[in-house]
């Protein structure tokens, strides 16, 4: 019978610990409540701040409910209003460069092309072939020298644009924009 208790005894003491482990911490309580608290203030502000954005007027209209138009506040030297742009993304290109004395040596190009606001993105879409065999063959013929300095690069696009705008009809690439330039 003695040995009954013993067993008893070792097996309460087992479950004292396991009761005092799973009792809830009351500085873990506070924490998460401060953690809710604090998460929705967040949540408020950033609500109240999206509403006032969206009651914002646009300029435009601001200018107009007052009485001035914005072509002639261009034309007067007021403000100037932004006027979109037609850009035309071309796929990435990986281009051998010319051989020199060393290893061989390739660039890997992402340009953005900018149009004219006579030009339509159909046509350069149309001749995107022909634009990226130009980009190519005028990357082949280059060395790792000729590109790598800041002169070199800014060559590089007044190539392309005048290349490119040889063969365009109705309009014209105003500008050529380096999205990723490297050269391994």
């Amino acid at each position: 019978m003695a040995d009954e208790d013993n067993q008893d005894t070792g097996a309460e003491e087992v479950a004292k610990p396991a009761k005092a482990a799973s009792q809830k911490n009351p500085l873990v309580a506070l924490l998460l409540i401060l953690n809710l608290a604090g998460l929705g203030t967040v949540a408020f502000f950033q609500y109240r701040f999206m509403e006032m954005e969206a009651k914002r007027p646009d300029l435009t209209k601001l200018l107009k409910e007052m009485g001035q138009d914005p072509e002639l506040m261009a034309e007067s030297g007021g403000p100037v209003p932004v006027q979109k742009e037609t850009l035309v993304d071309l796929a990435s290109f990986t281009v051998n460069l010319a051989q020199g004395d060393g290893p061989r040596r390739y660039v890997r190009l992402k340009a953005v092309l900018k149009l004219d606001e006579k030009s339509e993105v159909s046509e350069v879409e149309a001749r995107k072939p022909q634009i990226r065999d130009t980009i190519i063959s005028i990357l082949n013929s280059k060395r790792p020298e000729d590109i790598l300095k800041k002169d070199g690069k800014l060559y590089l696009k007044q190539e392309i644009k005048s290349a490119i705008n040889s063969f365009l009809i109705d309009g014209k690439i105003e500008d050529v924009f380096y999205v990723g330039f490297q050269i391994n």
